[in-house]
């Protein structure tokens, strides 16, 4: 079955970076768009970020464009998402998510969590003021 596991999340300061990792295994991870969604307490589950089958196209919520890269090693079966500029407001557990089928990115409302599937056990990262 298709499992992700997220790492790299902890504590930080503001204005600093982190790299999250996501590890996909049980299937063929290139052939699956992924995203990076996050939650904050007493908040909904929010979109960050998504990467298409190949890497080549990326989408970004307003909130982290800019301090956000999402990327992809298809040899790694690996997501990452490369935050920069930290604020507080980025606290949050972070997820990564992907679909059931095999489709591009713009083929699909990547913004919408009920689009995806398979999510990871996500992994809290905190920005300290």
């Amino acid at each position: 079955q298709v499992q992700l596991v997220e790492s790299g999340g902890g504590l930080v300061q503001a204005r600093g970076s982190l790299r999250l990792s996501c590890a996909a295994s049980g299937r063929t991870f290139s052939n699956y768009a992924m995203a990076w969604f996050r939650q904050a307490p007493g908040k909904e589950r929010e979109f960050v970020a998504a990467i298409s089958r190949a890497g080549g196209l990326t989408y970004y919520a307003d909130s982290v464009k800019g301090r956000a890269t999402i990327s992809r090693d298809n040899a790694k079966n690996t997501l990452y998402l490369q935050m920069n500029s930290l604020k507080p407001e980025d606290t949050a557990v972070y997820y990564c998510a992907t679909t059931k089928a095999s489709y591009p990115v713009s083929n699909y409302n990547y913004r919408q969590s009920h689009e995806y599937s398979y999510w990871g056990q996500g992994t809290q990262v905190t920005v300290s003021s």
